[in-house]
């Protein structure tokens, strides 16, 4: 379905009755997974897509599994690869963390930018489409007789207003981007502190199939690794940081790492940004230079990112 041919294409998954995750390979930058619940009259669909044809294929993709009406879209946080796409699902309800409505109608939709990280992407005709159901901790939404529960993970981790969907009765997590399977996590909007208390704590839910918010559908031990991951970069931080090294000098003293054949690995270096904050004293979420990031990004990966969305 997808009009990317240098890829494979996007495919749709059953990983539980009634429960599908529509993944994007290959999980690169814009390239997100999106979930299919199919109740006994309606559907409910978690995240959008990236750009107005990715989220044509996503309705496909819904169409050629059922041919229930789409009652509810889940947004897991407010970044554009999971919401620019919302447009499309107007009659739907829009639900999301109350933060996720505030940081959309700031930062969303995607506006093209020719000197951005990624100039060549065809967003299509975005329109604002931001949450109208909100909750401060979460709330208990019923597919049918699915119960899903959506839950605040209660502090800043890839973004402040990250939320995971659960149904434990078919032990299926919905992550976002707190499960990166395949490519690099990226943390910088949020805390790599509290990324890895929140890791830490789904690792311990128990969840047989995850589905990331980017990459193949897995398990509870893509946590793992990424706690792993997270726990380096502070430790590349500390010793550059102590050095009087800036991010981008850090990552590229660091270039040879355990972790560098991930895929988007100059995410390295935004990680870095977040973790000198950190050291710097900054609270989890508190505001950081995020332009300096993308082109520290840039730099590090010697011109704009690959992005196939």
């Amino acid at each position: 379905m997808t009009h990317i041919v240098d890829i494979a294409p996007s495919r749709t998954e059953q990983v539980a009755p009634g429960v599908y995750a529509f993944v994007q390979p290959d999980g690169g930058w814009f390239l997100n997974n999106s979930g299919i619940i199919v109740g006994a009259d309606t559907v409910t669909v978690i995240d959008s897509a990236a750009t107005a044809s990715r989220t044509q294929d996503l309705r496909a993709a819904v169409a050629e599994t059922t041919s229930l009406p789409i009652a509810t879209l889940v947004n897991t946080h407010w970044h554009t690869d999971h919401t620019n796409g919302n447009y499309q699902f107007r009659g739907a309800t829009i639900v999301a963390h109350e933060r996720t409505r505030a940081m959309m109608l700031e930062h969303a939709p995607t506006i093209p930018d020719p000197n951005g990280p990624f100039p060549d992407v065809d967003w299509g005709p975005l329109e604002p489409a931001p949450p109208f159901l909100t909750y401060a901790q979460g709330l208990a939404l019923w597919a049918g007789e699915t119960r899903c529960d959506i839950s605040w993970v209660g502090t800043p981790a890839h973004t402040v207003d990250d939320s995971i969907v659960w149904i434990e009765e078919h032990s299926v997590l919905f992550a976002g981007d707190l499960a990166f399977n395949g490519s690099a996590p990226l943390m910088s909007a949020g805390s790599v502190a509290g990324a890895i208390k929140v890791l830490t704590e789904l690792s311990q839910l128990g969840a047989e199939r995850v589905v990331p918010g980017h990459g193949d559908v897995c398990g509870s031990e893509i946590f793992l690794l990424e706690i792993d991951y997270l726990k380096f970069v502070q430790d590349v931080a500390a010793v550059g940081h102590r050095l009087g090294r800036t991010p981008l000098e850090t990552a590229r003293d660091a270039a040879d790492n355990p972790f560098a054949g991930l895929l988007d690995s100059e995410r390295l270096v935004a990680n870095l940004h977040r973790a000198y904050a950190e050291l710097d004293g900054a609270a989890p979420g508190d505001p950081i230079d995020l332009v300096a990031t993308r082109r520290d990004m840039i730099a590090f990966n010697g011109g704009p990112l690959r992005c196939m969305a």
